[in-house]
């Protein structure tokens, strides 16, 4: 079953039943998924950039965009307009596809993983999850792999508290440490 029709037909309901909204419009949904990377140490180098928006391109279906410093910071060697990181964000069709790919094939992918902790899951319901390396997608292949950077999945909901959040990310099937 798809997620957005599990959540219509499935999730609804139960989240209704059990925080006893009066509205079907009161139920928390997902709004956003935000695919984020920081360049780091390797933001003089220019190829890094681009490798990297082929990654996220790959992983997310759809062109990233690239961020830039707003200021200087001499310890960390940024000028301001500096290309540091790379951010994607997916909403619709696209976001639920991705997280449907997300929960049944990346996560069981992910070396040693033990499950989400409850403690990524913030005060207004919005998810966080980082991967130390991005092998772990299904579209990249190993043997194209260069150099391995880290990526972070935020997931932002219209929860109005923690409790509600959890309880969304659960019915939807996400792996929680027990």
């Amino acid at each position: 079953m798809r997620l957005k029709e599990k959540y219509k037909k499935e999730i609804v309901p139960k989240l209704e039943e059990k925080f006893s909204y009066n509205n079907e419009h009161q139920v928390p949904h997902l709004s956003k998924v935000v695919i984020n990377v920081g360049f780091g140490r390797f933001v003089k180098e220019k190829d890094y950039a681009e490798e990297v928006a082929k990654i996220l391109e790959k992983i997310s279906g759809q062109k990233p965009i690239l961020t830039k410093a707003k200021k200087s910071i001499s310890a960390f060697k940024v000028r301001e307009g500096m290309v540091v990181g790379g951010v994607v964000s997916l909403r619709g069709q696209r976001m639920y596809d991705f997280l449907e790919k997300l929960v049944n094939i990346t996560f069981p992918r992910v070396r040693d993983f033990r499950g989400i902790s409850d403690k990524a899951v913030d005060r207004t319901g919005n998810l966080t999850v980082g991967f130390k390396d991005y092998s772990a997608f299904p579209e990249v292949r190993i043997e194209d792999i260069d150099k391995v950077f880290g990526l972070e999945v935020s997931i932002a909901t219209t929860a109005k508290n923690r409790e509600e959040g959890l309880e969304l990310f659960r019915l939807l099937g996400f792996p929680f440490k027990k």
